[in-house]
Order: C-alpha cells, then structure tokens, then sequence
C-alpha cells in the first residue's frame, strides 16, 4: 500500500460537514464514493479536520492508501472531477512517506470568515452583510486578546467528544479586501474546536456592535461558558483557507 494525499475543495452548502454521518451526504463520503468507482475498491480516507455543515474549504487535505503507485497521477485527477460533480474539485493526489497523517501532522490551520457592509448582489451567500456600522478596529482588539487565549471552551459546541478546549490561536484579525466594504476575518490555530470560529466571529460582532466591551469580550473567555459567548454566525461564509505541514504538500 502506498500512502497518498489528495488536495481537494469544496462547497459545503450540499454536505452535512466533512465526515460521514449516518443519514446525510458529507464531503467524505462523496469522496470515498468516487475513489470507490475509479479504482474499483473500498479506499477510506481521513481528513486534516471536520469541517461543519455548510461550510466550505479553500483547501483541505485527505491522505488514503492506494495498493500501487499512481501511473498517471493527472489521468485520475481528471477522472475524480469527472465523478465528483461541480462542488468538490480535486486539485492533486500526491505519493507521500507510508507515516503521513493529513491530520495528526497539520501543524497550523487558517480558517476565513467573509462579511460585508454594503448590498452586494453577487456574493451568492458566501459573506454576510454586516451592519455598516460595525467596528472593525474594536473586533480586531478584542482578536488580540484570543492570541493570549488558551481555554477555548467558551466558543466550543456543547457536549462534543474532545478531551480538551485548549487551542494556541497564533492570528485573530480582520482586513479589508480590495472591493470597498468587504472585509475577511482571518484566523490561525493548531487546532479547532466543533463551530469555534463561528462562535467567536459571532462574539467579536457584538464587540464590533457596541454591546460588549474588551472587558467583557475577556470575561466570556474567562467564564468557560458557551452561552455566555455571542451568536454562532452562518456557516455559508466560513472557509478553511489553509493547512501547513512541516514538509511540503502540494
């Protein structure tokens, strides 16, 4: 067996999330499906991370094992699309050392959440239309205290099957793009939690509103209490952008 990674990305708004579910379609099981009809066989594959209903990857790597070395590793590519459907697409399927875990080995993940403060037409979904108002500069003060933050559970979904809420966030800020009135909340972190960076998108807006203080953005940190924290935010907006190895992946 030869171990493979696979760059893909995908539309979430037709999956229920990265992993399999009992009932509804997820990403990984359209990926098996198709890896299943190319190759002819059963081939599992395990994701760097699970992303949630309706939300979308810029990137994602998955790492399955092959019986032989790829002849043609662009023919297959090709062919996976081809099964695939317009939401996923598969960028490349690269030969990697047998001990290679898309996972376990995913040093930093960068997650992007798109807003927008002016009527915009053509965003399809995938920004939210944030108040005009909003203050960007008090959201990206409060993104500087979640740098010295190490106890996520205040952002974490209730009653998940992690052993710890502990997360080293090493980036938490927002920028403008370059059409007037969009902005892109950016955040890196060795690890997230089940709707995290929902849920502190949706605590720093009420920050960026005027309804929560810096001091108060640290108590809902330090109260280690999902309901103290804002809103979870739409998950159309929400991508993971980025996964770093500490060798190369193509």
């Amino acid at each position: 067996m030869t171990r493979h990674f696979i760059h893909l990305a995908y539309l979430g708004a037709n999956f229920h999330g990265w992993q399999r579910q009992p009932h509804d379609v997820s990403v990984q099981q359209a990926l098996e499906e198709a890896l299943a009809k190319y190759f002819r066989l059963e081939i599992p594959v395990t994701g760097a991370g699970r992303t949630d209903a309706g939300v979308n990857a810029s990137m994602m790597i998955a790492h399955c094992d092959l019986p032989e070395p790829l002849a043609d590793d662009k023919a297959a590519v090709r062919a996976l699309n081809s099964i695939l459907g317009r939401d996923i697409a598969v960028y490349s399927i690269t030969p990697m050392h047998q001990e290679a875990h898309a996972r376990f080995d995913a040093v930093k993940r960068t997650y992007r959440y798109f807003a927008h403060t002016v009527k915009d037409p053509f965003t399809g979904g995938l920004s939210w239309q944030a108040p005009a108002t909003l203050d960007f500069d008090a959201m990206n003060e409060a993104g500087k205290i979640l740098l010295g933050t190490s106890d996520f559970t205040s952002f974490s979904k209730l009653h998940t099957d992690v052993k710890t809420n502990i997360c080293a966030v090493s980036e938490a800020r927002w920028f403008p793009l370059e059409a007037p009135g969009h902005w892109c909340f950016q955040i890196s972190a060795d690890r997230f939690l089940r709707n995290m960076v929902r849920a502190v998108v949706g605590t720093l807006v009420e920050v960026g509103r005027g309804k929560l203080t810096l001091d108060g953005f640290r108590d809902v940190i330090d109260r280690r209490d999902r309901c103290a924290a804002g809103t979870s935010m739409p998950a159309s907006p929400l991508f993971l952008h980025s996964i770093l190895y500490p060798y190369p992946v193509r």
